[in-house]
């Protein structure tokens, strides 16, 4: 019973052992061994089981895949004294493990020195340069609404060197500060730049006023446009008018000729009754159910009534 025990014991002790003196590395890490706390040999850096003292050494696991920083929105004042809010992030990696355990020890004093390094970098390169500069990345023309007029044009400021050329420039000076921790700065972005409250409403209320004097000049347009259509339509409007005025007066005066020429033959050709005729027509016109009349028996009007033979 006793000799079981002591074999379980042993075996026990010897899997202890086993476990502690080995230890695997995956293909996206690295290893530094460290014996009470100082490196010992050289960095691991091949995947596979690999073995150590137990007990006394310790095997500190770094990556070797690209890490990410992602810093914090900061106000900064540019060269034109404009303040704005910067948010950048970057790319990093572990280049060089026991220099990195020596000088950072873990990622998070990685990242603590990368806040130093980048956002001090970042803030020299923002004061070094006009607000124009950090806006645009190119002199490619603006694309806005075409105007005719050269003084209404807008023209963009040219810029020196622009966003990307500032964002590159940042990242050479923070490679060159890494270079002693380790670790290697491969890539740096702006991601987002905007403006503190005071200058945001004066660059709002500035575009809000440009777009207004553009609104009012195609306002403008249209109402003379809109004042040329409605001139030409009154001219044509008149035109037509007159054109059919005189067309009725042409036919109205023919037909009244006619009527003339038909009524100066009837009458030629039978005088009495021409006057009989018009004297029906009168009759027509002038009595009604609710007209009277106070003639006399000689008047002319009545002359068919009194002898209709």
């Amino acid at each position: 019973m006793s000799n079981a025990m002591a074999k379980a014991g042993l075996a026990l002790l010897a899997l202890i052992l086993l476990s502690s003196s080995t230890y695997l590395v995956s293909e996206t890490e690295q290893v530094i061994i460290t014996q009470f706390g100082e490196p010992r040999g050289t960095p691991v850096t091949h995947p596979g089981l690999h073995f150590k003292l137990p007990f006394i050494q310790t095997a500190n696991v770094f990556e070797k895949r690209f890490l990410e920083w992602d810093g914090s929105p900061n106000q900064m004042p540019t060269k034109d004294k404009r303040f704005i809010w910067v948010d950048m992030y970057a790319r990093w990696r572990i280049t060089d493990p026991l220099k990195f355990f020596q000088r950072l020890r873990d990622e998070r004093g990685a990242q603590s020195r990368l806040d130093d390094i980048l956002d001090g970098e970042t803030r020299n390169a923002v004061a070094s340069y006009d607000l124009i500069e950090l806006v645009r990345s190119s002199n490619r023309p603006a694309e806005t609404i075409p105007i005719e007029s050269e003084e209404e044009r807008i023209v963009l400021e040219q810029i020196a060197k622009g966003r990307r050329a500032i964002a590159a420039s940042i990242l050479a000076a923070a490679q060159a500060r890494t270079l002693d921790l380790g670790i290697e700065v491969l890539d740096i972005r702006l991601k987002r730049i905007n403006y503190v409250d005071e200058v945001a409403k004066d660059v709002y209320a500035r575009m809000i006023a440009e777009r207004r004097r553009i609104a009012e000049r195609f306002r403008s347009e249209g109402e003379g446009e809109a004042a040329r259509i409605q001139g030409e339509r009154q001219r044509d409007l008149q035109r037509i008018q007159s054109e059919a005025y005189r067309l009725a007066q042409e036919l109205r005066g023919k037909a009244d000729a006619e009527a003339t020429a038909i009524y100066a033959g009837a009458y030629g050709r039978d005088p009495e009754f021409y006057a009989f005729f018009k004297s029906l027509e009168t009759y027509e016109r002038v009595v009604d159910g609710k007209t009277y009349f106070v003639l006399g028996t000689d008047s002319d009007l009545l002359r068919y009534l009194r002898s209709p033979k």
